[in-house]
């Protein structure tokens, strides 16, 4: 066991020791008692700024705080830890937990969110040096250990593949009736866009869909159990353009699917942080399945951490999907350990379940624009990160994005490579 000494436990001071200590399964305990500290025999850490026997790292005081505070934060330059500094203060306790928590999108003024209503990439002191493409609370972790015990070596263990899947749009033609058909169809007319008029006939004819990749989907769960599925069901919308949930044909293709995947919510952009809205999606394609929803990923990995989670919460959610950058490969969170949402206006944790995924299939061909062999690279270095730290890999694709169509020619190699990596 470690005993960590310090001058008052908070609720924070729990949050960030159980993800050092706990996820890493190292049995520890917090004590404000000076003689129980300095009796102990075994590891121990002084976590205060009080001089005691054993060995210190000096606190900034956001762990302590029970306030969101602006605490000047900024890459420590070339301190022992390479952390972030509070103040100045070096401290790898305090970034872990302003990281972990992404303590840095709850001081952004909204008038600073890009165009989704998201938090920016280009905002996070994680752009600096790209950094957020370490695990860099994991990496925290393991230098605060071995500071403590420098015999200690991590036993390290396979890494979890987990491939997922949004489904924005089922299908690019089939099922797509009446007036939305019509009005589409003059659109392609008008635009002279000889290629989806051929391509429409095609499907209407008999033809594969160009979106339905499901039965590749469903030999990838089967090959990788831990698969997950996030269907979008919510009304249409601008940004919302799915076949109607109550379609019953549509409802077979879902059905279909939860035989072999996991099938779960991608609540609409129109939701967002609107629970009556998330509920409601959430009953109609519960009702579907015929069981329980309790994973969400949101649309255009549009959420707003003081907001989002909390409707999620009231929704009945216990596990989310949607930590991570649309902008830029990495780790968000700085981990990708699956790891409690610690909601820091009520300033307590809470048991919504964050998983950080590691890349989109967006991120490196639209927003990075990435070739092939340098979004193999890319993915190569994020997965001997979390093979180093432990973690879960979990990465994110579109069904209209394996398929080999359009501009997505080719990427299905992407796809197959990330599998394999295991293999390696």
């Amino acid at each position: 066991m470690i005993l960590v000494f310090v001058s008052n436990v908070t609720p924070r001071l729990s949050y960030v020791f159980d993800f050092i200590f706990g996820v890493r399964e190292i049995a520890y305990k917090l004590t404000v008692d000076e003689d129980e500290f300095s009796s102990f025999q075994g590891h121990k850490l002084n976590y205060s700024g009080q001089t005691l026997s054993g060995k210190q790292i000096s606190p900034a005081s956001i762990c302590f705080d029970a306030t969101i505070e602006n605490h000047n934060v900024e890459w420590g330059g070339n301190n022992k830890w390479n952390c972030l500094s509070f103040n100045g203060e070096h401290d790898p306790i305090a970034s872990i937990f302003f990281t972990l928590t992404r303590y840095e999108e709850y001081l952004l003024p909204s008038s600073e969110l890009d165009e989704h209503g998201r938090f920016p990439y280009s905002k996070s002191i994680l752009a600096e040096n790209d950094a957020v493409e370490k695990a860099n609370c994991d990496r925290w972790a393991h230098a605060i250990l071995q500071f403590i015990d420098s015999e200690w070596v991590r036993i390290p263990k396979d890494v979890l593949m987990i491939p997922t899947f949004d489904i924005d749009n089922t299908f690019a033609y089939k099922l797509k009736k009446g007036k939305r058909m019509i009005l589409s169809l003059i659109k392609d007319i008008f635009w002279g866009n000889k290629t989806r008029i051929k391509e429409r006939s095609e499907v209407l004819n008999g033809a594969q869909d160009p979106y339905d990749t499901f039965d590749l989907i469903s030999k990838i769960g089967i090959q990788f159990p831990q698969t997950l599925v996030f269907w979008l069901v919510g009304k249409r919308g601008k940004k919302d353009r799915n076949i109607p949930i109550e379609d019953k044909q549509h409802q077979a293709v879902i059905k279909a699917m939860e035989q072999h995947v996991e099938v779960n919510l991608h609540p609409s952009y129109a939701s967002n942080s609107k629970s009556s809205l998330i509920s409601a999606e959430k009953k109609a394609l519960s009702e579907v399945i015929g069981r329980p929803i309790v994973r969400s990923r949101q649309h255009f990995l549009r959420f707003n951490v003081k907001n989002t989670f909390n409707a999620l919460v009231s929704s009945g959610f216990t596990n989310e999907y949607s930590m991570g950058f649309a902008e830029h490969v990495g780790f968000r969170s700085g981990t990708s350990h699956a790891h409690n949402w610690f909601d820091l206006t009520a300033n307590k944790q809470t048991d919504l379940m964050i998983h950080p995924f590691v890349y989109m299939d967006g991120t490196l061909n639209e927003y990075m624009n990435l070739s092939l062999d340098q979004s193999k690279k890319r993915i190569t270095s994020l997965y001997k990160e979390v093979e180093e730290f432990g973690g879960d890999f979990i990465f994110l694709w579109h069904n209209e994005t394996i398929g080999d169509y359009g501009k997505w020619k080719g990427w299905s190699e992407i796809l197959d490579f990330t599998l394999k990596l295991k293999d390696e």
